[in-house]
Order: C-alpha cells, then sequence, then structure tokens
C-alpha cells in the first residue's frame, strides 16, 4: 500500500470564498505549487490525539516517498520516535496568496483530511488504496493558514501536495470563520520556565519551555499523576505539550476544560522489539514515568527488562518502558545497561 499526501494551504487572516467540487484528479494547463515552509506533527495513534511524538519541517513544499513507512523530513531524514504504521500527522503552512480562482490537490493514501484556514474542503479521513482529489476554491486574497491531517495505516508512504492557480469552475462563497476564543488560559508563575512534556509525567520527554509573560491557552487537563492537575497547552502555532498546573495562573472556565487521556494509557500493550536492558540497581516500577504514580513492582539488582518504550530529556534517555515478569512500567533509565538490541528502534513517548 502507498500513502500518498498531497496537501494545500490554511490562512490566519483574509476572506476564503468557497469550495465547488470534490472530483478525480484532472490534467489542467496550469502552474502547479508546493508551497513553502510547511511543519508537522506525527501522532503514534490513527486520530491525531495529543501529545505529538515528534514534528518535522518541509521548507520547500511537501513531495515525499516513504517506502518503508516511517515518516522522513525535508531533508529526508527519518523521524524519530513515529512508527511506521497506524499513525497520524498534521501539515500546516501559512501563505500569502492573490485573489483568484484555485484548484487543490491531493493524492494520498489511506485518508486525507485538507483546510483553507478552519473550513473543511476535502474530508476522506479512512483508509483505501491511492487516489487523487481536487477542490476548486475561489480566494479573495491575503493571507492563508493551510492544514493537511493525514492518516497511514501501513506499509508505504508517500507526501505530496500541490495547488494550480486560475483553473476550476465557479465556486460557491463560504465566509470567514472566525477564531473561538480560548475556554481558559494559563499564564506561568514562580518560575522562569516552565517544562511542556509529551505526558502528564514529569518523566514525560520534553516538548518545549513556556516563559512567564504569555497567556496560554487551555486546551485539556488531565490529574492521572497527582497531587496537581496538568493541563495541555497551545505552546505555539504548531506545538502543545502537558504542563504542571502547579506553576500555571489559570484563568477562565475550568469546569468546562475537558479531560483527555494521553499516549501513555495507550501503549502497555507495547510489543517486545528485542531490546533488553539489565538493572545497576534495585528499581522501583510505576506505573507511569513518574515516581508520584503507582508502584507496581520492583526489578532486582542485575535481572533482565525488556524495554517496549523510553522518554527523552536533555538529549538522553530518561526513563524505559519495560516488561518484568509480567509487568508493564516505568523505570528510570540511568540505573539500566542496555545489553542487546538496538535502543534507537524504541519508541519515544
Amino acid at each position: 500500500m502507498r500513502g500518498w499526501i498531497r496537501a494545500g494551504l490554511i490562512g490566519v487572516a483574509g476572506w476564503l470564498l468557497a469550495v465547488l467540487a470534490l472530483t478525480p484528479a484532472v490534467t489542467v494547463e496550469a502552474q502547479a505549487q508546493f508551497g513553502t515552509n510547511w511543519t508537522a506533527q506525527f501522532f503514534n495513534n490513527t486520530n491525531l490525539t495529543a501529545p505529538a511524538v515528534a514534528t518535522a519541517a518541509y521548507p520547500t513544499g511537501i513531495n515525499q516517498t516513504w517506502p518503508d513507512g516511517f515518516p522522513r523530513d525535508g531533508a529526508n531524514n527519518i523521524v524519530s520516535g513515529v512508527n511506521n504504521n497506524n499513525y497520524s500527522a498534521r501539515f500546516t503552512t501559512v501563505q500569502t496568496l492573490p485573489a483568484g480562482n484555485y484548484t487543490f490537490i491531493l493524492t494520498y493514501d489511506d485518508g486525507v483530511r485538507f483546510k483553507i484556514d478552519s473550513t473543511i474542503v476535502i474530508d476522506d479521513f479512512q483508509g483505501g488504496s491511492v487516489r487523487t482529489r481536487q477542490a476548486a476554491v475561489a480566494l479573495t486574497g491575503g493571507t492563508y493558514t493551510l492544514t493537511v491531517e493525514y492518516l497511514q495505516i501501513t506499509s508505504e508512504a508517500v507526501l505530496q501536495v500541490s495547488w494550480l492557480v486560475g483553473a476550476g469552475g465557479t465556486p460557491s462563497v463560504v465566509g470567514p470563520t472566525p477564531t473561538p476564543a480560548p475556554i481558559a488560559t494559563g499564564q506561568v508563575v514562580r518560575v522562569r520556565g516552565l517544562a511542556v512534556r509529551t505526558g502528564p509525567y514529569i518523566g514525560a520527554s520534553l516538548v518545549g519551555v513556556a516563559r512567564p509573560g504569555t497567556q496560554y491557552e487551555l486546551l485539556a487537563k488531565n490529574n492521572s499523576e497527582g497531587p496537581f492537575t496538568w493541563y495541555l497547552i497551545q505552546l505555539s502555532e504548531t506545538r502543545r505539550g502537558w504542563a504542571s498546573g502547579r506553576y500555571l495562573e489559570v484563568a477562565g472556565n475550568l469546569d468546562a476544560i475537558p479531560f483527555q487521556n494521553t499516549i501513555f494509557d495507550q501503549i502497555d500493550g507495547a510489543p517486545d522489539i528485542g531490546v533488553i536492558g539489565q538493572t545497576r540497581s534495585v528499581m522501583n516500577i510505576r506505573a507511569r514515568p513518574s515516581e508520584r504514580t503507582a508502584l507496581l513492582g520492583q526489578v532486582p539488582w542485575g535481572d533482565q527488562v525488556s524495554i517496549i518504550g523510553r522518554t527523552r530529556q536533555g538529549g538522553s534517555d530518561f526513563w524505559y518502558q519495560i516488561r518484568y515478569n509480567g509487568i508493564v512500567g516505568w523505570i528510570l533509565a540511568g540505573f539500566v545497561r542496555v545489553r542487546s538490541g538496538f535502543i534507537d528502534a524504541v519508541p519515544v513517548r
């Protein structure tokens, strides 16, 4: 199977005038454009559920072929931490486009959803064979945010995106969609920088740092670590992650913020991949990568464990997800020696 994605534009400002058609690709006498400075977030699930496990840049457009399914960035480097099957991705770019009729063309396998600003132009987010869709859109000119949400089920993947100017029919009019106000916001207090992580745990991988003086939108909440609630925050236009409420001054309707599970709640059944570690201390096995979570058992000094997941911080492995005597949990990576297997093949969470 080949996964193809050809994506077009999303805009921050400007008027969007409409979607006319969603039809198979046709030959059009027009110059194809691919856009610049695309960025992508990757998720090791098929529904774009946060947190993202990796990000990548595509400065000259999306025109990628990935024979083994593992995604590459714009320089053709493998994007670390992403599965080769059953993953999803969100590609975005901001483009300034003159007024005119456009034909946006997406070729893909397995599924894709394409938006201009917040208006869905093509929606085919499901499995299937390679196919091409196009949509005629009239733009009044301005700056647009283009978003492509991509679904990869299995085997080969190819990402491509383009659009044609001066092509297409007479689209119907779709007015601009206003950006809704955030339900709640948070501002960093008492620290100069607050770690933002892939999950609501002090041992989850580091995504970035939130700084004082900025109001961050609170997207979801989770209190599985305790005693403080963690919030999923919008760190930047393309990055989001979890930050401890201990260092956030929050405002807004906190009761309306939805509770959200994370990737850490989905991976306890991860398979063994042949990476074996040996403990250099008596190790407590925790339910999640944090000493504040439930104690599941212990590994004696010198015993071997199967390493099936890991988190990263400061360029080094931070916690290992292990399987030991039927228990799946997390131990600190600093007290484990890798005895066999390729540690870089272990997924980063």
